[in-house]
């Protein structure tokens, strides 16, 4: 890896000119000609961290200096959805290979005062010029992976800027300006590269290539930033400081749209066509949060065009009819009958879920009583079911499966509890580790547009997935709230993870409501996630005992590196709020 990235910078130094203001996609023809496959988000070290606890306000983010700037908005008696923003903007500096201005996310928030769940869809929307085929080769068939994310036609337009301010002008007290001022400061002055993010951009084959990132993250002498070198990014800071100043108009209709669409459009590998249109149309959905009831509680999460609410919902369904508390944590059978009931609502999420303005059916057949009824009748709780086939929910939902779409895991997650009861839960992404690669005034642009189906359609049947103008993409995020049977809040969670966010966040349902587990066991406890097929074990955290088991009743088992982040509040019946983040990540908690 290290002579290959060598040879990659010496190619770009040499073929590539100097580093831009305005940023660059790829200069040269390197991509293209070659796949390198980039590697999997960092697994980084498995760092405990200590449990927050507050009576007032708490926050969870993806990064300690996040984690500060949201607590500095609460502190002035800003709500959750102040500190969003700050946590937001900031993350966009510390953690630039999971989220940003590039990219886009969903929100979940809590209004305490009208006791009500509201949900802000700012998912990237394709442009009006794309079409179902953009994915494929010359002679039809799947484009590789990588090939497909580096350059311009996985660029998705970005949604994370208007939805916080849409979501800020209802829900925030404090100015906008003061929310992100603190991220500017801090992108002026630099902050201290993280181990985690030092591997990142040392392993990236891709970054050297571009000459406005190579200004950014690699020093003087052309070499990776190490752990605890300064990262500045004055272009970052000024993009911010225009965003605070005129708000989101600064990125949806004025120049800096216009260096989007330039660095897209004349990307050396894979142009991308967007237009201004494409930017001027783009809007924030309200949608309704997905609930349903489980055991004696209320679970609310994302509706599609995330798949993770109705998969969730789905799963814990299956689950309801098994006494998973008197099983135990520790009880193989669990694992189990957790991982057999997410095949079958992966299957039924592979075909059936997808945005919802271009689905002709009935999404809401997915969690239908009856229908659950009938798929709860095939989980043998004695004997694998091997690959789950999708249901026949009627409702006009009639699609192909084109098998699930590769979905890598650069994500971050972030939840918050301020001292009026309200709560956010964000996830936000750029998709795959630094997105596209494309550096823009200081920001990766996302690839989200390689999370639709490569695929459109087989045998002439339509995949739901599939490519179309002005789409948005099927996610696995699931930003999540759990409520008592009084109506009030128990936990906001949510995490990272591509396709696998789903088995996070419905093994950590299941440990928080059946086992009762604190925040410092949910958060450590080995992944164990099943996407319809193998049925995948946290390599060096998981048992050989528990393969052997799942084994035993007929599952393929494989043991892998996950990189879970689950970023979890919990509120007592006495308000009392404790907070964790996960150890798998630079995460960290604070409350008062």
């Amino acid at each position: 890896m290290r002579l290959l990235l060598t040879l990659l910078l010496v190619f770009s130094l040499t073929a590539c000119g100097g580093a831009g203001f305005n940023g660059t996609a790829f200069s040269g023809s390197a991509i293209g000609k070659t796949e390198f496959p980039a590697p999997p988000e960092d697994t980084g070290d498995f760092v405990a961290k200590p449990l927050a606890t507050g009576k007032r306000q708490m926050v969870v983010t993806g990064h300690p200096l996040a984690t500060e700037a949201a607590i500095k908005m609460l502190d002035q008696g800003g709500t959750a959805m102040d500190a969003v923003v700050a946590a937001q903007a900031m993350l966009n500096l510390v953690e630039p290979q999971s989220s940003g201005i590039g990219g886009g996310g969903f929100l979940m928030y809590y209004d305490a005062k009208k006791k009500r769940t509201l949900f802000f869809d700012g998912r990237e929307r394709a442009p009006y010029s794309a079409s179902a085929r953009q994915f494929l080769d010359a002679n039809g068939k799947p484009l590789k992976f990588y090939d497909a994310v580096i350059g311009g036609t996985a660029v998705g337009v970005p949604g994370i800027v208007k939805l916080l301010e849409s979501a800020h002008s209802e829900l925030g007290l404090l100015h906008w300006h003061d929310t992100i001022m603190p991220a500017v400061e801090a992108a002026r002055e630099g902050v201290p590269v993280t181990p985690r993010l030092a591997r990142q951009i040392a392993a990236d084959p891709y970054l050297p290539l571009n000459p406005a990132a190579r200004a950014v993250f690699y020093d003087n002498r052309g070499r990776p930033l190490a752990p605890g070198a300064i990262l500045e990014n004055p272009a970052l800071a000024e993009t911010l400081k225009r965003i605070a100043v005129n708000g989101s108009r600064e990125l949806y209709a004025n120049y800096i749209t216009d260096d989007i669409m330039k660095a897209v459009n004349t990307a050396a590998h894979r142009p991308g066509n967007l237009n201004i249109n494409d930017f001027v149309l783009y809007d924030v959905v309200k949608r309704k949060a997905l609930c349903g009831k489980y055991r004696d509680y209320t679970v609310c999460s994302a509706p599609a065009p995330s798949s993770g609410g109705i998969a969730l919902l789905q799963a814990l369904s299956l689950l309801e009819k098994y006494d998973l508390k008197k099983l135990g944590a520790d009880n193989p059978q669990s694992a189990f009958l957790i991982t057999e009931a997410s095949k079958l609502a992966f299957a039924d999420r592979d075909r059936f879920v997808a945005d919802p303005a271009y689905i002709r059916g009935d999404l809401s057949r997915l969690l239908d009583k009856k229908y659950l009824e009938s798929r709860a009748k095939l989980l043998n709780p004695n004997k694998s079911m091997g690959v789950a086939a999708p249901g026949q929910p009627g409702g006009g939902l009639v699609f192909a499966d084109a098998g699930a779409a590769i979905e890598p895991i650069s994500t971050t997650h972030i939840s918050i509890v301020d001292r009026y009861g309200n709560a956010a839960s964000l996830t936000s992404s750029i998709e795959n580790v630094f997105g596209s690669r494309i550096f823009v005034r200081g920001f990766f642009l996302n690839n989200q547009l390689t999370d639709f189906s490569f695929i459109p359609e087989v045998n002439g049947v339509p995949v739901a997935n599939r490519v179309e103008p002005g789409k948005r993409p099927r996610s696995s995020m699931s930003p999540t709230m759990i409520f008592d049977k009084k109506g009030q809040l128990r936990y906001v969670l949510g995490s990272p993870g591509g396709s696998r966010i789903i088995g996070y966040v419905l093994h950590s349902v299941v440990a928080l409501v059946d086992w009762e587990q604190g925040l410092d066991t949910v958060v450590a406890a080995p992944r164990i996630t099943n996407r319809n097929g193998v049925t995948e074990l946290e390599q060096d955290r998981a048992s050989k005992e528990l393969g052997l088991a799942l084994e035993a009743k007929g599952q393929d088992v494989s043991y892998v590196p996950m990189v879970s982040g689950l970023n979890i509040i919990a509120r007592d019946a006495k308000g009392n709020l404790t907070g964790a983040a996960d150890p798998r990540r630079d995460g960290a908690a604070k409350g008062n």
